[in-house]
């Protein structure tokens, strides 16, 4: 019987969602094993103050298998 687990991680980039997700998922891995899938639970953004988009915010739920 397999079993997975989801923990949830937040992570930024100032270039776009996909590096969030990426330096996220990379992040995570360096201590979680057998990670088999993420989802982006929620996407922000942070602005100057002339509406201009300084960093990507997302919140992964990452999923992975329990040995």
């Amino acid at each position: 019987m397999t079993i997975a687990k989801i923990i949830e991680v937040n992570a930024s980039s100032p270039t776009s969602v996909e590096d969030a997700v990426r330096t996220g998922l990379a992040k995570c891995a360096e201590s979680v094993k057998n990670i088999r899938g993420a989802w982006i639970n929620e996407t922000k953004v942070v602005t100057d103050g002339g509406g201009n988009i300084t960093e990507w915010r997302v919140n992964l739920r990452v999923t992975f298998v329990v040995e």
